[in-house]
């Protein structure tokens, strides 16, 4: 589940062949993989066709042409763009026709249509013959694969005018950056990584299931409310109450050991009868910016809801110079440089709060958000939280998660808020910091991916999340 760059496939490639790796055995487990995988999504009278481009990419499709030819398959390769270029490419081509296997052209209608005609090299826009090429595929009533990924989309940057629609991607050796990218991952479809055969290794990847479960382990019997730390939460104002009481809800739905909520006397006399859980700070933004921080915190929140944004930058003065790991949203996120501090700091923008933060506009943040989360993260030593779809989890060291959990039933106010409660409390009672934040975010998501099983995105809302909260980590103690 590891994400490359097109730099790094074909730095990858090179360390592959001075390691004694043979290019063609690769390009042959390639075609196998694909073989494997794909024949689960067809059938023995369906008419296959497979596009093939000059690059290695074209070279896996005759690869597989040749297993599903071998196998009894009606298979037709074709090459609208030109015969194989490369020279790993044209050793499987003459393999291919040694076998007395043939090549075909484009004619009547088929029930599968296979892309591979660029790879993770190539640069879009589409252009001449290979643009009419794609156009003709996207018109057909047909079961669309692609190779590595959908030709006209970019392996780094999201945004395409016209590419492949694929219908399911299979992806060698691991994702592109591409995958998760807005303008580029409704091309993929379903996205499965196949193994050829390369030594996986890579800091960006996606956080899945399995490693939730690694990582998020049930609680002894043995522990007390103390063993899962106390946070504060610096939340809410008279304008915006609900905002702390979707983040309190969160932190102590998500497991938090004892809350403290520092808000307005108003709020806080709303917020009793409904989080009667929680205790209360008067006043609590305030008393901080003067100095005084409640002993006894394991982690701080500081953000949903506030609109004084001279008493935020006050508060957060004093916190930084404090030994809290802070989760820092909404109304205390800016255009600011971070200290250097032992404890962590977490940010949790989406887009726009993000481009206000760093300059770059929307549009640009969305063609490479791995990227400007990556850079934004070392360049502050902050932990990163992009949030959107795959949310984007970067971290000072270099290291990167994306989580594909989540919907849009997420695009509406206030789930920020609960996702901020959220991480308060997996920061406070977690003992890692990196599966502490990939794990909130993953089960905010999971809450939105259970409410669809039943209900319409649409109608999900903020407080159904942490309802729902209790049900999806269930699965996981």
């Amino acid at each position: 589940m590891y994400i490359f760059t097109g730099a790094e496939i074909k730095q990858i490639d090179k360390v592959a062949q001075k390691s004694g790796l043979d290019v063609f055995a690769l390009m042959e487990n390639a075609g196998r993989a694909l073989f494997e995988e794909m024949k689960k999504h067809i059938g023995e009278t369906d008419r296959i066709l497979i596009m093939s481009g000059k690059g290695n990419n074209g070279g896996d499709g005759i690869v597989l042409a040749r297993y599903l030819q071998q196998h009894g398959y009606l298979c037709e390769l074709v090459f609208p763009v030109g015969t194989p270029k490369s020279e790993t490419a044209l050793k499987h081509f003459a393999h291919y026709t040694s076998c007395g296997r043939k090549v075909s052209e484009i004619e009547g209608t088929y029930d599968v249509i296979v892309d591979a005609l660029l790879g993770a090299g190539a640069t879009p826009p589409l252009q001449g013959e290979i643009q009419k090429v794609i156009h003709w595929a996207n018109e057909q009533h047909a079961l669309k694969i692609a190779v590595d990924l959908p030709t006209g989309v970019s392996a780094d940057e999201g945004g395409a005018d016209e590419a492949f629609q694929a219908h399911y991607t299979y992806c060698l050796h691991g994702y592109k950056p591409s995958a998760f990218l807005e303008g580029s991952t409704d091309f993929y479809g379903e996205k499965k990584v196949l193994s050829i055969g390369l030594p996986q290794e890579s800091k960006w990847q996606v956080w899945t299931e399995e490693q939730v479960k690694r990582t998020f382990h049930k609680r002894e019997q043995g522990a007390h409310k103390g063993t899962f730390g106390t946070g504060l939460l610096l939340a809410g104002s008279d304008e915006m109450p609900g905002s702390a009481l979707l983040a309190g809800i969160g932190a102590l739905r998500s497991g938090i050991g004892k809350l403290t909520i520092g808000t307005s006397r108003f709020v806080a006399g709303i917020l009793a009868g409904r989080i009667p859980e929680a205790m209360y700070a008067h006043d609590g933004l305030e008393k901080v910016v003067d100095g005084q921080v409640p002993k006894g915190m394991k982690a701080c929140a500081i953000g949903p809801g506030l609109q004084d944004q001279e008493a935020v930058e006050g508060a957060l003065k004093v916190l930084f110079q404090s030994d809290l790991p802070l989760i820092i949203d909404a109304g205390a996120l800016g255009e600011r440089q971070y200290p250097s501090r032992k404890a962590e700091i977490v940010l949790t923008p989406h887009p726009g709060e993000f481009s206000k933060m760093t300059g770059v506009p929307v549009p640009d943040i969305q063609k490479k958000r791995l990227h400007y989360a990556q850079k934004y993260a070392q360049d502050q030593e902050v932990i990163t939280v992009l949030k959107g779809r795959n949310t984007v989890i970067a971290f000072p060291d270099g290291d990167l998660f994306v989580n594909e959990t989540g919907n849009a039933g997420l695009a509406k106010g206030g789930t920020g808020d609960t996702l901020t409660g959220m991480l308060l409390a997996f920061v406070s009672s977690e003992k890692d910091i990196k599966s502490a934040v990939a794990n909130a975010v993953y089960f905010h998501g999971c809450s939105a991916d259970l409410w669809e099983k039943t209900k319409a995105q649409r109608g999900l809302l903020a407080s159904d999340v942490s309802e729902l909260l209790p049900v999806v980590m269930k699965k996981f103690e």
